[in-house]
């Protein structure tokens, strides 16, 4: 069985389902009488995957008039800026009357458009009626409404905006305001820039709120809740702030501004992007070295050597200090780290990696939450990592247990971090200069944190304290 013209361009140009065509299929066989009984041109448009663009699939011709088109129009497209009133009920589901709009053969017309919706109550289609635009425009209606606009406007704003109301005309939020009626009576340049934007050809000003409401609401419902509402949503590819301001004045009963905030929603999106971005750099850097500690892991069970094996086992805590950070880092996506969950990452590793030699000990974080830079941090946790394990591998000889304890303080000006424990302590004068570890030490706090390095101890233990610019 051949397929349908309209399915075929369902398929080809939308990402409507099964089920979305064949309710626009069954309503394609309604509208010959519909352009019959009315005199017009009727038209189904589906949304393409372009916000400017929808597909015409079905199209019929009034039997009893002559039609606008001498072509067929199926298959072409209907564009934003000469169909605004096709693609607005695309975006918001609101119907529209009498837009003016331009065909495809470049012909003015009035558009009443009415969404068609599937079973979950989305905008699957737009029925479209059109008529010549001199059938449809009340040229009467049309100079009265103006006429009222302009000698309420020019009273109500002299009354009672004053001089200030000018102010609507330099500012780039676009303003309507609306009478006890829904006609738009007021308008400012940015609400002109805006709405020809969105496909608008002609003057606003004297349209009613339905076709120009951007958000899914009815004027009666704003008025009768009497209050400020401010939504958002994306339209035309822009991001708008819609804010409603009910006014008490009928002549001024409703005042609509409308904000581009496209730009700082970008923004807002390229951040999240660049922090999902750091966080998987921090996450593959995390995995990366612990892939090397595990390595390095192996390595040293494959050699006798005892002093080798302390080497390789001091860089590996070394490694997963680091990995401590980045794996905070990972899951926060922020550039900043609580300084104590670091160290509690650390003892965590440590504790199982160190414990040995029928040895019991405590490792204890107190103090204040403090949060540094990554950079900070990695040397930071470098620092404590040092500290922390000389003292288990020093302090507690020749005993069964011990306790370390970490306190962190926020002072009036760097933060302090002491590392005090409980051990058997030794002679601060006589320790090498040359020893690796306190190398690391000194040379992380002095360049890298610009703080000083503090060491005290006798034999009721040791306490290293050392400071750091935040």
């Amino acid at each position: 069985m051949k397929m349908s013209e309209l399915r075929e361009l369902c398929f080809k140009y939308t990402n409507l389902n099964n089920e979305d065509i064949n309710i626009i299929e069954n309503i394609a066989k309604t509208i010959q009488f519909i352009a019959d009984s009315t005199g017009s041109d009727v038209f189904i448009d589906c949304p393409t995957s372009h916000n400017d663009e929808a597909i015409v699939v079905a199209e019929a011709k009034p039997s009893n008039q002559v039609s606008l088109y001498k072509e067929k129009v199926v298959g072409k497209l209907a564009i934003r800026r000469n169909e605004p009133a096709v693609l607005r009920a695309i975006d918001i589901g609101m119907p529209g009357r009498n837009i003016k709009g331009i065909t495809q053969e470049h012909i003015k017309v009035k558009q009443s458009v009415e969404p068609i919706r599937n079973n979950e109550d989305k905008v699957i289609a737009i029925l479209i009626i059109e008529k010549d635009v001199t059938e449809n425009l009340d040229n009467d209606r049309k100079i009265e409404i103006l006429a009222e606009a302009n000698e309420e406007l020019t009273s109500q704003i002299t009354e009672k905006f004053e001089k200030d109301s000018y102010i609507a005309y330099y500012i780039n939020e676009a303003i309507l305001i609306f009478d006890e009626d829904g006609i738009l009576k007021f308008k400012n340049p940015g609400a002109d820039l805006l709405y020809k934007k969105l496909g608008y050809n002609e003057d606003i000003l004297g349209m009613s709120f339905s076709n120009l409401s951007v958000a899914n609401l009815l004027f009666k419902d704003i008025i009768s809740s009497n209050s400020i509402d401010v939504h958002e949503l994306e339209i035309a590819g822009m991001c708008l702030q819609i804010k409603h301001i009910v006014q008490s004045s009928k002549a001024l009963n409703l005042v609509v501004i409308i904000k581009d905030v496209t730009d700082m929603k970008q923004k807002e999106k390229e951040l999240i992007l660049k922090s999902v971005a750091i966080k998987e750099i921090h996450h593959r850097v995390k995995n990366n070295l612990q892939t090397i500690a595990s390595l390095l892991r192996l390595q040293s069970r494959r050699i006798a050597s005892e002093e080798f094996q302390n080497a390789v086992n001091e860089s590996i805590n070394r490694i997963l200090s680091i990995a401590a950070t980045h794996e905070i880092l990972a899951k926060q996506g922020i550039d900043e780290v609580n300084i104590k969950e670091v160290i509690n990452r650390i003892r965590c590793s440590m504790v199982s990696f160190e414990k040995r030699d029928n040895t019991n000990f405590n490792i204890n974080i107190l103090g204040d939450d403090i949060r540094i830079s990554s950079d900070k941090a990695t040397s930071t946790a470098l620092v404590i990592n040092e500290i922390i394990q000389n003292s288990i591998k020093h302090a507690f000889q020749g005993r069964s247990e011990g306790e370390i304890s970490v306190i962190i303080e926020q002072s009036n000006t760097y933060p302090t971090v002491s590392i005090i424990d409980n051990g058997i302590g030794f002679n601060v004068d006589k320790v090498s200069k040359n020893s690796l570890g306190l190398m690391i030490v000194r040379s992380l706090v002095h360049d890298k944190l610009e703080g000083n390095l503090n060491i005290y101890s006798n034999n009721e233990g040791t306490k290293v304290v050392f400071d750091f610019k935040n």
